[in-house]
């Protein structure tokens, strides 16, 4: 299929649904799935115990049965979720230690990592497009084979003192283009996962993940689709964010996971896809590290205390069909939980290879705490170093036939320098405090150092501090307006290069289907 037809389909499927969810509200990992309308999972008696009998993984879906036509089953499921109706329905299983926080109103139920499902838990996501299918004369051949098709439309805008033209808003994500609204990504996915509660069989899935909006230009690799950035820089493009497979194998240790094709890079408290963050706009931690990977990546839960993981790749955003930008690209990580999931550490070697300037050929090393601190509260906190080797020297013209689109060079020490090494380091830290399964405050805090200038353009430190809120209405729609400050200390940065502050009020909305 042609990109103008998938895209053409994609924003066809976005319309029919919000157009049937208005009918119903007049007559809800890192590259986790969103959670819908379903029960927080309650711990099996045993910790190895199984409970599959060896076809797909588990639906954890709501047992009411609905009449009518499609259409119609679907405005009841937006309906039924909007009034939040109760339910009999009993809590899933899992192996090891409960959730530490709830998700909603949280983006996740467990500290993410990524790479992989999460282990040992189950998959929980039940939108309303497939409770409508399930509720039909499909829906058992819908459940036992374990796929689902969900998605949602996420518009945001953002009201701001910077006023110039274009992405005046930069090095602030996504909310770059300054007093817009703006259709920030349209996501349809297809996804299977495997059960990773059961410890008898091996299981499968695979995930195929669409995307168009204003946001891929910040998820592009080069080399897919990605003349539409880097040739003719279009405002709004596709990408086929992620597209992999699972391969579970319960007998490795406490599981291990398998996962082979394009992914979520493996560290981060946030993520590219809306619904896995705390708030509408990202952390300039986030927005200038590694973003996708394409390669294979191992996923071993040792206990319910340490985590393995270990991978190759083509590098940060590259493919392994681009070359010279593809290199082989080792990463490695270790998560220990303690405090019966309260705490956890994560620690992520994400790039290593010879870290020369390519397209976005990062070299990346990050750590990240996670911590529980009672019932309503919790904090997140994460930092990384990185650098590119042999970047060239935007103050030197002879290094101008070295630098690549969309791949800033460094600001070097002098001008004689053809290239220089150019490091960058970060720390972002998010308290978060939980009112209802509703409503969610997030306060966010970080430093960023751009020592040369190549991740930002601009050679300075930064500091950004924001306050959030999240309002779920059901587990269909979620509002997240926020306030935020930063400002560029050695130069200015914002508004095209022309400010050192910047002041911005933003917010989006995601409906989900």
């Amino acid at each position: 299929m042609s990109l103008d037809k998938s895209v053409a389909l994609l924003l066809l499927v976005v319309t029919a649904v919000t157009w049937t969810g208005r009918a119903a509200a007049q007559s809800t990992s890192t590259d986790a799935s969103p959670t819908h309308g379903s029960a927080a999972p309650a711990a099996l008696d045993s910790p190895r115990a199984s409970t599959s009998d060896g076809g797909a993984a588990p639906v954890v879906a709501p047992s009411r049965t609905s009449n009518g036509n499609f259409f119609q089953r679907l405005a009841k499921a937006y309906a039924e979720d909007w009034k939040q109706l109760p339910t009999t329905d009993a809590a899933p299983a899992f192996r090891g230690t409960a959730s530490p926080v709830e998700g909603p109103p949280f983006p996740f139920s467990d500290w993410p990592y990524g790479g992989s499902v999460v282990i040992s838990k189950p998959w929980t996501q039940s939108g309303p497009l497939m409770q409508a299918l399930w509720n039909g004369p499909n829906g058992e051949g819908w459940k036992k084979s374990g796929v689902q098709i969900y998605g949602w439309a996420n518009v945001g805008f953002n009201l701001s003192t910077s006023d110039k033209p274009g992405y005046a808003n930069l090095p602030a994500a996504y909310a770059e283009k300054p007093n817009t609204i703006q259709p920030d990504q349209q996501v349809l996915y297809i996804e299977r996962q495997p059960d990773t509660v059961q410890t008898d069989h091996f299981d499968w899935g695979f995930r195929v993940a669409s995307l168009y909006g204003l946001d891929y230009r910040f998820t592009t690799a080069k080399g897919v689709f990605s003349e539409q950035l880097l040739k003719h820089d279009r405002e709004y493009g596709y990408d086929p964010v992620m597209v992999y497979a699972d391969l579970y194998f319960p007998h490795v240790a406490e599981g291990m996971d398998v996962r082979i094709g394009r992914y979520i890079s493996l560290p981060d408290i946030e993520a590219q896809l809306a619904p896995n963050n705390y708030t509408y706009s990202h952390s300039l931690t986030y927005t200038y590290d590694c973003y996708t990977q394409s390669g294979i990546n191992t996923t071993t839960k040792l206990n319910d205390h340490w985590l393995f993981q270990a991978g190759l790749s083509a590098g940060c955003e590259a493919v392994p069909w681009t070359r010279p930008d593809a290199k082989p690209t080792f990463n490695t990580c270790l998560g220990y939980t303690w405090k019966q999931g309260g705490d956890n550490l994560y620690l992520c070697a994400n790039s290593i290879n010879d870290g020369k300037y390519a397209y976005n050929n990062l070299a990346a090393y990050y750590l990240t705490w996670y911590h529980k601190i009672n019932s309503s509260w919790h904090s997140a906190t994460e930092s990384w170093y990185q650098y590119e080797r042999d970047t060239p020297n935007v103050l030197n013209p002879a290094a101008a036939s070295l630098l690549e689109t969309n791949a800033n060079g460094a600001v070097c020490a002098t001008t004689t320098q053809l290239t220089c090494f150019a490091p960058e380091w970060a720390v972002v830290n998010y308290v978060e405090k939980q009112f209802s399964k509703h409503d969610y405050l997030t306060i966010r805090n970080e430093y960023m150092d751009d020592m040369r200038g190549q991740r930002t353009g601009f050679k300075t430190k930064y500091s950004e501090h924001l306050i959030g809120w999240g309002h779920w209405v059901g587990t269909t729609v979620l509002f997240r307006p926020e306030l935020r400050f930063e400002r560029s200390y050695d130069m200015p940065a914002y508004d095209n290069g022309t400010k050192k502050n910047q002041l911005m009020l933003a917010g989006d909305v995601i409906y989900f289907f």
